[in-house]
């Protein structure tokens, strides 16, 4: 009897083995106490399949949901849109975004391989550079060997006049959470602010540019998604927030509700609700 009852739990764990990293992949992040979470970033492409190519040999995976095109990635969707955007990431408010990885050797060497744009970042202490991805979408890329997955999303860098400010912002209205990092994560570089919701960090730098805002650039806005939307957008128009109009189920989804906002800095913003019950894709 104990015997088959250890073989049983033998197999009952390798078998929670197997299906636990399949369902960390698609996972979003579980909310904050504000009820958000980061959802996706989206992405506007010249050419749909170039988008698709330079996604999956990052790291993605596709699934399509109904009309909507998205890159599966632990704790985040990238989302692709066919429309020419009127720029790359560098230039709006929204600079770059990143992702963590396990094997940074193993990962450029792969991405080199494949032909991706690589930039590297001349920093000993730690793995960091840079993809150039189609329709000038800037990826920045980190290494972290105590992440459980391959690879895993990590910050959104916005660049603003007056990072307290913004951290304020967010606070109020998504519930992030104010703090610091130094560049090159825990290289003593470059301080940033920053603000964390589940799922990412926003990173947030200083600047005296004229940006331009994000929509209709190659990142057009950045989503988060939410528990309750009706009582999430009640209280942001509570606080003066003003939304692009209704709420509004999503053309391209049944079971997706929608609705946009735009931070004071012109980074356009998607609340959604219903895009975590995306089926995840098999790694």
């Amino acid at each position: 009897m104990h015997t088959r009852l250890f073989h049983a739990g033998v197999l009952t764990s390798a078998l929670a083995l197997l299906v636990a990293p399949a369902t960390a992949f698609a996972q979003l992040a579980a909310p904050n106490s504000a009820g958000a979470a980061i959802g996706h970033v989206h992405i506007n492409a010249t050419d749909l399949d170039a988008q698709k190519r330079f996604w999956t040999t990052l790291g993605g995976i596709i699934v399509q949901r109904e009309k909507l095109t998205l890159v599966q990635f632990p704790g985040i969707y990238v989302i692709l849109r066919n429309q020419n955007p009127t720029g790359g990431t560098v230039g709006s408010t929204l600079n770059h975004f990143g992702f963590l990885v396990k094997d940074f050797a193993g990962s450029v060497a792969k991405w080199k391989a494949a032909g991706l744009n690589w930039e590297p970042v001349v920093n000993p202490q730690v793995g960091q550079g840079f993809i150039m991805g189609p329709d000038n979408v800037r990826v920045e890329i980190y290494e972290d060997k105590s992440i459980v997955m391959p690879m895993q999303m990590h910050h959104i860098h916005l660049l603003v006049p007056d990072p307290t400010a913004a951290q304020k912002w967010y606070g109020q209205q998504f519930g992030a959470v104010a703090g610091t990092r130094l560049g090159g994560i825990g290289v003593e570089r470059t301080k940033f602010d920053t603000v964390n919701v589940p799922g990412t960090e926003i990173t947030l730098s200083k600047t005296t540019d004229s940006l331009v805002p994000t929509k209709g650039r190659s990142v057009d806005h950045i989503g988060f998604e939410v528990i309750d939307i009706d009582s999430f957008v009640t209280r942001l128009r509570t606080a003066g927030v003003k939304t692009d109009g209704e709420i509004r189920s999503s053309a391209n989804a049944s079971g997706l509700r929608i609705v946009y906002v735009t931070d004071p800095w012109g980074t356009e913003i998607e609340i959604t609700q219903g895009l975590k019950s995306t089926p995840p894709a098999k790694p």
